[in-house]
């Protein structure tokens, strides 16, 4: 493994320090995406005319039914290359009207891969999600065509090329790959996994739900980026809020929750892979007012985040297809970016493959306030699986976003000269190869 470690003087605060520890595996993972074969699933996407939820499922070659066997069937292909431990399954669920956008009883179906990870006391779960459905501006149009390119077939997309290449690895935790229905029509077929993972106790760890990450341009403003991209995470937790709460508040945690660690993990490990590519924290669970699929597992309680372009495109985003004062409207390929769309696959892959191949996250992280003084002892216990070479600790000032410093270690516990006033810790479990876990914020102990 390559390792390049830069370390910058601490000069009365903490300063900034980068720490480059790229794993060759996981850089041939992300060499691997190829922006010909993701222009190429977007275009079959397309080519079914429309995929909205509530068309039939059983026309061959129109509408979402076709769209969700062409996805199973590309699974089918990944799983033979897995030696035996990809299954694959529509995961499926029927709906009566509800009212508002489900207006006739349907048959919903998520197309999902399951890679088993090699180690069968290994329990951790990682999900890569894209929603399947498309739509136009009425919501339940079922007749015109409703070609979704970047909404959401980048996200599909990006999912079916991480199952194509990391179907060959050999992880020891599980990962899922799904592409859900019923998106527009209210997170049903997100809500269906969720429910799911809830039910068999899915020890999920992270949630990466992709939807529209091929786009580069927002008209109304003139702005076009290919070099940046949006992560969203809940702050303050929406699963019994009421009772963390207190907690939350003695102790300054409203901006380390779960979520926000998978947030902050994935531009770290992002940017770390990825060239040219800046991932942007955006302090909210989904663009303001709205929501997208991963809203129902952090409803669950499960660390999830939504990666979405920095620029969305309204003329090419729920239109009809037309012409109107010399403005093409319509979520067409023809305005996407394939490259953008390679480098935001490739941040999903960097992330995946290096959870992957982490132990599982450090147990029972306690800070020892048992004497008021400008040192700060944490202590911790071994990660239920997975083997380690030692632990980071990670330090940030209380203003920043972002782990200032990284510390390796073998020593446990470990006293540190900086004061709990002034400094966020956590901890996280570090691979012989060097994968880091999720960091673990520490809980009081004494």
């Amino acid at each position: 493994m390559k390792k390049y470690i830069i370390f910058l003087l601490i000069t009365g605060s903490l300063s900034a320090q980068t720490t480059i520890n790229r794993d060759p595996e996981i850089s041939e993972y992300v060499n691997l995406i190829s922006s010909d074969s993701l222009k190429a699933h977007v275009e079959k996407l397309v080519s079914f005319g429309t995929r909205q939820t509530t068309g039939s499922t059983t026309d061959k070659k129109r509408g979402i039914g076709a769209a969700r066997n062409w996805v199973l069937s590309q699974f089918k292909n990944d799983a033979k290359n897995s030696g035996g431990r990809m299954t694959v399954e529509l995961q499926t669920e029927d709906l009566q009207p509800d009212g508002k956008r489900i207006t006739k009883a349907i048959n919903l179906g998520n197309p999902t891969a399951i890679l088993k990870g090699t180690d069968p006391s290994d329990n951790r779960v990682f999900i890569i999600s894209g929603h399947l459905d498309s739509r136009v501006s009425d919501v339940l149009n079922i007749k015109d065509d409703a070609p979704g390119a970047n909404d959401d077939a980048s996200g599909v997309a990006a999912v079916l090329e991480c199952a194509r290449i990391l179907s060959k690895s050999n992880f020891p935790a599980t990962i899922v790959f799904v592409a859900f229905s019923g998106e527009e029509q209210g997170l049903y077929g997100s809500a269906m996994l969720a429910k799911r993972a809830l039910n068999e106790k899915w020890n999920v760890v992270a949630m990466l739900n992709n939807d529209m990450i091929g786009n580069n341009e927002a008209v109304d403003i003139r702005n076009i980026s290919n070099m940046q991209l949006r992560v969203f995470s809940e702050g303050l937790p929406f699963l019994d809020l009421d009772k963390k709460a207190k907690f939350i508040r003695a102790y300054g945690l409203e901006n380390d929750g779960e979520p926000r660690q998978l947030a902050r993990y994935t531009k770290e490990i992002g940017e770390r892979y990825v060239d040219n590519l800046e991932v942007k924290l955006i302090y909210r669970n989904d663009r303001f007012l709205r929501g997208g699929d991963h809203t129902p597992f952090v409803e669950a309680g499960f660390p999830a985040v939504r990666l979405t372009d920095m620029n969305e495109n309204f003329n090419h985003q729920h239109q009809d297809l037309r012409i109107e004062n010399k403005i093409e409207y319509g979520d067409l390929v023809k305005f996407m970016d394939f490259e953008y769309l390679r480098k935001n696959t490739a941040v999903n892959m960097a992330v995946l493959a290096n959870l992957s191949k982490a132990p599982s996250k450090p147990e029972n992280v306690k800070m020892d306030v048992k004497d008021l003084t400008n040192f700060t002892n944490l202590s911790w216990e071994k990660p239920a699986s997975g083997k380690v070479s030692g632990f980071y600790i990670l330090l940030r000032e209380t203003d920043q976003s972002m782990w200032q410093k990284k510390i390796f270690t073998r020593q446990n516990p470990y006293k540190l000269p900086y004061s709990k006033d002034n400094y966020f810790f956590a901890v996280q479990s570090v691979s012989e190869n060097g994968n880091e876990s999720i960091p673990v914020v520490p809980m009081v102990g004494r």
